[in-house]
């Protein structure tokens, strides 16, 4: 029980790296996303093994990597957009006005 619930909190803190090195500027703030996933990953491989009981380490660990992934994305804030200037009228050309 105490290696699965430590290799679940370090999957869950490899995903957390993984995200904040591939997309830095989607993920609010480096604390809480690094908290949150060996966290995520933990409460999965938990209620993983009250489910199925002992001996699943296999499937413990997949439901860690899987919920903490998921738990990962909910902190994920939609790209920025660039602000886009409106293109200039063309000439002779009417707009609804």
């Amino acid at each position: 029980m105490i290696w699965e619930a430590l290799g679940a909190v370090i999957v869950g803190f490899a995903i957390a790296l993984s995200a904040r090195r591939w997309l830095p500027e989607r993920f609010p703030a480096p604390a809480l996303t690094l908290a949150t996933g060996p966290v995520a990953a933990l409460l999965g491989a938990l209620l993983t093994r009250s489910i199925l009981g002992p001996g699943h380490p296999v499937q413990v660990m997949v439901a860690a990597l899987a919920v903490g992934s998921a738990l990962l994305s909910v902190l994920v804030r939609p790209p920025r957009r660039r602000t886009r200037r409106p293109a200039a009228p063309l000439k002779g050309h009417r707009t609804a006005c």
